[in-house]
């Protein structure tokens, strides 16, 4: 069962999935934020796995929206664990960077501190530690920078405003990878059916997933423009000269030597991957 199957990452799994075995459900089927009911409805359905792709990802209205925000990424994420456990399911959860505080400057492994600097951070960091508690079969996922041809996302920000601006100033000094929903979803179907192929020999545990390689906001955009052949003037220009009511992690690139040594997965350049993706919006003539 997928949850949040309407948004950015959940459209990228139905997408990629061929299988007729896989129960979507969007917020309209299964909205997170009413928990006083979401274990009884999640019991209605038959399953022997989640994938929970929903989340509140607003990340500065979390901060003047806490209870929302902790509904869904902590307390929710609770429910569902327990009632994976009640079913003998296992279940995938994807989570951010944006657990860690972004103060170092070498590739974060699974196992660093968590010590998240928002609202949005400390919700999800109190979810995954709610699955650990609870729940033996898990696997979480920490991605970064997540993008897509579709949906609400850095990539179609900076579509929509060169079109309309010969000037943009975009931020330097917040250093990530991009990640392409679609091959995120790969990654994560590829997981569920060596989960499927051996589940008593299966990994289970916490693994970060991005793209490869190191990019800042900056360098995102200019690549984008390059890509899109969109002529604008780019302006690069410190966070502190950009109001964000929550603060972002400085220093989130993911280390992906754990889900490469233990399943094989070795992610592309994120700069391969957003040139799949715009060739992709070229040719369905999106771009």
């Amino acid at each position: 069962m997928v949850t949040g199957a309407d948004g950015q990452l959940g459209a990228a799994l139905r997408r990629q999935y061929t299988g007729t075995d896989f129960i979507f459900l969007s917020r309209r089927d299964l909205d997170l934020s009413q928990t006083e009911n979401l274990a009884q409805t999640l019991r209605r359905y038959d399953f022997d796995g989640i994938v929970n792709c929903a989340a509140y990802t607003a990340v500065d209205q979390a901060e003047d929206d806490v209870e929302t925000a902790m509904k869904v990424n902590a307390e929710a994420v609770r429910i569902i664990a327990e009632v994976c456990l009640s079913k003998n399911a296992y279940l995938f959860h994807l989570s951010t960077d944006y657990v860690f505080d972004g103060k170092g400057s070498q590739p974060v492994k699974e196992d660093h501190p968590l010590n998240p600097m928002s609202v949005y951070g400390t919700s999800k960091m109190q979810g995954e530690q709610s699955i650990r508690n609870i729940l033996t079969t898990h696997c979480i996922l920490r991605t970064s920078w997540l993008y897509d041809a579709y949906g609400k996302n850095f990539l179609n920000t900076m579509l929509r405003l060169g079109k309309t601006n010969s000037e943009l100033r975009i931020v330097y000094d917040q250093i990530g990878t991009p990640t392409y929903a679609v091959h995120l979803a790969n990654t994560i179907l590829s997981l569920i059916e060596q989960c499927r192929h051996d589940t008593a020999k299966f990994q289970w545990g916490t693994y970060h997933y991005s793209n490869s390689g190191v990019s800042s906001w900056y360098d995102f955009a200019h690549a984008i423009f390059k890509l899109a052949e969109i002529p604008i003037k780019l302006v690069p220009i410190l966070s502190e000269h950009f109001p964000a009511k929550a603060s972002r992690p400085c220093y989130s690139v993911l280390n992906k030597e754990k889900i490469r040594n233990t399943f094989g997965i070795a992610p592309q350049h994120w700069q391969d991957a957003l040139k799949e993706c715009i060739d992709s919006m070229k040719t369905n003539q999106s771009l």
